[in-house]
Formats: structure tokens, C-alpha cells, sequence
């Protein structure tokens, strides 16, 4: 998600840092070594989408909806372990937007329920509907849409009018066209589009079929390409792996940017504590598939293997090496050992939320007003995840790192201002 604009920064100061004879270079081989098989293992379960969505415009189906929703499903896994890579590295962080941009108004997409409301002040766009309009007008100037191409996408349509819900690429645009809208408020339940919304002539549900099939492959193809290009960017010669390693300092201070932001601000704040304040299903990570649980437990283990210097495959391979862990324990055994069970405890706390939802109490339900279970559950990871964060600031401070800034969320720093 682009983090919104009241939210804080958290700045942490320390002391100059320590000189560390040897490994601070393995450490960060591995780091990079582990970004570069997730986002290898991102774009080969996109690829599997592709390939899914594909089928299901050749030859609508229930079957092949379904099939295109459990590639979606799958493709989620490797890449939520990849955002810890987003906050510490400019390259990840200025191109993450067009790829898992959250929350976006569906309604610049393809059609929506009557509830859902029209344009507001905030967003002109919010029920443009390019699915349903060949053509239209976006910043005084006539766009020609006959055609929906990533083209048309990326550079006209994702967020247009410089209005950030204005979401039309990316993970969550796809899981729209292929779940649709979650009605289901906090009820149990997510989207339930019918597969012929792609189906031809007669069986067409939805209006313009043919066109919603467009979108649908032009996003996927996007998708895939943007993958394959970060992909690159980590491979041996790519930009973001020099990057990384051309500072050791600066590429430690990396990691653990990384790995404090999306503990903190992003994933206990904006993700998870601000829809409990707002009781708001809408606040949902993937709230179209009612995927969120998942989304929440990989983001907690894709920190954890940064630290721990080791990534499992989707294919079973394991990648691993030096790790910030021994770097940190070289330094102060006792950080290292409180860091390791912070994060543990972070992921009892996300594992009893992906159980709790798998067995049928799922996320949206958590977030009712009133369901102190559901709140339990998702405050003691919040509450875990802040644990972990202040664990994570121990270990900077025992490796003696200068300057580092974790980002913030008014939902932990200033509540009150949330209902402002």
C-alpha cells in the first residue's frame, strides 16, 4: 500500500557504529540472494496465473475461474515475503505502488453494487468504469479505450488524476476482476463474481464480457512483466543488488529499515490496528478473496527470513547463508536471542489468526464491532509485531547503527487522530 499521508515516522538515533572485522558482505549476499528467489518465485506463480486466466477468456468456466482464483491465491504466497525489501531499497519501494497498491476504489474498474456510491470529491473517477466505456475523459483530454492494453493501464489509467485509490494495476486489480465485489460486510463471505461475467453473447452476465476479459489479461500480462524486470534487479549485475551491496552500512541499515517498517507502521498499523479502530472490512489486505490472513502471516515471515538468512522455495529448495542473525549475535548474544523469540511470537500470533480464518471465522468477522474474540485476535499480533519492532531497535542499537527511520501509522502514534 502507498502509506497515507498522516501517517508519522518514527525516527531512532544511535551511537556510531561499531567495526565488525568480517561479515557484514555475506550477510548482505544472502539478503539479496533471498530477494532475488522470492521475487524469481513471484513471477513464476504469476506466470501459473497467466497461464490460468489465459483458459478461463479462452473457455469460460466455473472451473476455470476457479482455477484462476487458486493461481491468484498461490502467486500471493512468495510474494508477500518479499516486502520487507520494499522500505530499505528505493528501487522496490518507487515501483511497488503499480503492483500491490491497496485499498482501491473498484468502481474506476468495472461495475459495482448500487451501495457502493458514485464519485466523490475526494475521487471524480471512483465509478468511471472503463470495462463498460470505450471511451472517456480523464483530465479534460478524450482517452481512446477501445483497446485495453497494459499501456492504457499503467499510463493512463492507475492512479489518474494523481488520486492514490485509483488503483487499475497490480495484484488487487486482478483479484477484483476475478472475485468481485466482497458484499458480505463482516459476515462471513467473499466477492462471488459468476464466471460469466467472461462468457460470450447471450450467457454474458455483467455487460461487456469481452472487454472485462481484456482488463483482466492486460493487468496479468502487466503483472508478469513488472516481476520479471524486479526479478532482474536482484539478479547477479542487477541495479538493486549493487545497490545494496555497494555500503555495508548502508545495506545493514537496509535490512533492518525493512524489517522495522513493515513490522511496525505498515503491518501492525495500517494494516491491521487501523481496521480494528474503523471496524471496516474495507481495511481488508486482500478484501475481495478474503485472503487477508495469509497476506498478514507471510508479510511476518518474510521478516523473519531476512533476519534468519533463509527462504523456502516454492519449488522445496531452501535458500540460506550468513544472516543479520549471526551479525547481531556477534555483537550481543542476548539481543539476538530476544530478537529471534520476538519474532517467533509474531508468528504464533499471525498463525492463530490464518487457523482461526481457515477454519471459517474469517477475517471481515474479526472486524465486527463488538467481537472481542476477533479483536483479540488480531490486537495480540499487533501487540506482537510492536514487541518485535522494539526488539528490532535493540539490535540496531547493539550493532551501533547511526540514524534509521521506521515508518509510523497514526493508528499506533496518534489515535486520535484517525476519526479526525
Amino acid at each position: 500500500m502507498r502509506l497515507k499521508a498522516s501517517t508519522a515516522i518514527a525516527l531512532i538515533t544511535f551511537a556510531a557504529a561499531p567495526a565488525f572485522a568480517q561479515g557484514k558482505a555475506e550477510v548482505l549476499d544472502t539478503y539479496a540472494d533471498i530477494a532475488q528467489a522470492g521475487y524469481e518465485d513471484s513471477l513464476t506463480t504469476a506466470q501459473t496465473l497467466q497461464a490460468a486466466v489465459e483458459t478461463l477468456i479462452a473457455s469460460p468456466s466455473a472451473e476455470a475461474l476457479q482455477a484462476a482464483k487458486t493461481a491468484w491465491l498461490a502467486a500471493r504466497v512468495p510474494y508477500q515475503q518479499t516486502e520487507v525489501f520494499r522500505f530499505g531499497n528505493a528501487i522496490v519501494d518507487d515501483w511497488e505502488g503499480k503492483v500491490n497498491a491497496w485499498p482501491l476504489d473498484e468502481g474506476l474498474i468495472d461495475y459495482v453494487d448500487a451501495s457502493y456510491g458514485g464519485e466523490t470529491d475526494e475521487n471524480q473517477l471512483a465509478v468511471l468504469n472503463v470495462i463498460a466505456n470505450p471511451t472517456f475523459t480523464l483530465g479534460g483530454e478524450e482517452v481512446d479505450a477501445t483497446e485495453i492494453t497494459p499501456e492504457l493501464l499503467e499510463g493512463q489509467l492507475h492512479e489518474a488524476g494523481a488520486v492514490e485509490a485509483n488503483v487499475a494495476t497490480g495484484y488487487h486489480a486482478i483479484e477484483f476482476l476475478l472475485w468481485g465485489q466482497d458484499l458480505n460486510g463482516t459476515d462471513h463471505g467473499a466477492g462471488d463474481r459468476p464466471w460469466t461475467d467472461y462468457a460470450a453473447g447471450d450467457d454474458c452476465t455483467g455487460g461487456n464480457c469481452d472487454r472485462r476479459g481484456q482488463y483482466l489479461k492486460a493487468a496479468t500480462d502487466l503483472l508478469v512483466s513488472d516481476l520479471e524486470w524486479m526479478a532482474g534487479q536482484w539478479a547477479e549485475g542487477g541495479e538493486a543488488r549493487a545497490a545494496v551491496l555497494a555500503d555495508e552500512d548502508a545495506g545493514i541499515d537496509a535490512i533492518l529499515t525493512g524489517m522495522g517498517s513493515l513490522s511496525y507502521g505498515e503491518q501492525a498499523g495500517e494494516r491491521m490496528k487501523l481496521g480494528v479502530m474503523l471496524n471496516d472490512p474495507e481495511e481488508e489486505h486482500d478484501c475481495f478473496s478474503d485472503n487477508t490472513h495469509n497476506s498478514h502471516y507471510y508479510d511476518g515471515l518474510g521478516v523473519r527470513n531476512v533476519y534468519l538468512g533463509e527462504y523456502l522455495r516454492v519449488d522445496g529448495r531452501v535458500v540460506s547463508g550468513a544472516s543479520l542473525s549471526d551479525l547481531v549475535a556477534s555483537a550481543d548474544a542476548g539481543v539476538d536471542e530476544d530478537l529471534r523469540a520476538k519474532l517467533n511470537a509474531s508468528m504464533v500470533e499471525l498463525g492463530q489468526i490464518k487457523t482461526a480464518a481457515e477454519a471459517g471465522f474469517s477475517y471481515d468477522m474479526m472486524l465486527e464491532r463488538g467481537n472481542a474474540e476477533g479483536e483479540a485476535l488480531i490486537m495480540g499480533a499487533v501487540d506482537a509485531l510492536v514487541n518485535q519492532t522494539r526488539a528490532i531497535e535493540r539490535a540496531v542499537t547493539a550493532l551501533g547503527g547511526d540514524e534509521i527511520a521506521f515508518e509510523g501509522s497514526d493508528s499506533l502514534d496518534a489515535p486520535e487522530a484517525v476519526f479526525q
